[in-house]
């Protein structure tokens, strides 16, 4: 059984975010990338399975649509113990032709599962899973926070409302994980980092996709007001203040 996972390349969280060309372009001078959080716990939940005697999980191989840059993300999900590595060459506009590169990418392929984070950390879209779904006209199942198998079988974990909801599936099945796929992300080990060099990434040409989204502008939060101390038995200042100025009352 393969199992695919999908890569997000985002800044690092401590990224101090600055715009460009008018505030119509994000800035990445001197940002430091990282694999997107929500999909390193897919990669490593992945890795835990191919490496569970137990698990029929033989292989697992991750995909990222983007330029020369996301090489060493990839490389990193390479040594944290994917086998094999895709970089489709594009520079994706949206979510939408992020997504339409990899439903081309998977319509001849033998996965079992395509595992998408709930979310990437730059735009937070929450969309790309959905639409791969819809593309290739394959089952998906959102908001999975586990997986286990059950005489090779596999059993989906689901979050809802009035407890845990439990799914089986049978073919290719596109994947939305979130928090409690994995408790940690992995961490590569030095064996990991040295094997990762010898591993295959191989760089796919894009397909055409138009996107469907045009960014105007980019605005920054405006900052945060400063603190004001007010004395501990001046009541009713605070409440005119949290009704006036909070607006929480």
């Amino acid at each position: 059984m393969k199992l695919l996972v999908c890569i997000s390349n985002v800044p690092d969280t401590t990224t101090k975010v600055r715009f460009k060309d008018n505030n119509t372009l994000f800035d990445d001078n001197g940002v430091q990338w990282v694999i997107n959080p929500w999909d390193e716990l897919a990669l490593t939940r992945a890795v835990e399975l191919k490496d569970d005697s137990s698990s029929p999980v033989s292989e697992v191989h991750v995909i990222n649509v983007g330029t020369a840059v996301t090489e060493p993300t990839l490389r990193k999900c390479l040594a944290i113990g994917a086998d094999k590595a895709f970089r489709i060459d594009l520079d994706p506009k949206d979510s939408y032709s992020t997504a339409v590169q990899i439903a081309e990418f998977v319509k001849d392929k033998d996965y079992r599962f395509i595992i998408n984070g709930i979310s990437s950390g730059d735009y937070n879209g929450s969309s790309v899973g959905g639409m791969i779904a819809e593309l290739t006209d394959l089952s998906s199942v959102s908001s999975v926070s586990n997986i286990r198998f059950e005489n090779n079988e596999p059993i989906l974990e689901r979050d809802v409302a009035s407890g845990k909801e439990y799914i089986a599936t049978s073919g290719t099945t596109v994947l939305i994980v979130q928090k409690g796929f994995a408790i940690e992300p992995k961490i590569p080990n030095m064996r990991g980092i040295m094997t990762a060099r010898s591993k295959p990434l191989e760089v796919i040409p894009s397909v055409d996709a138009e996107p469907l989204v045009e960014y105007i502008d980019f605005r920054l939060p405006e900052p945060k007001g400063k603190v004001k101390m007010i004395e501990s038995d001046n009541l009713d200042e605070l409440v005119r203040l949290l009704s006036t100025e909070a607006k929480v009352l």
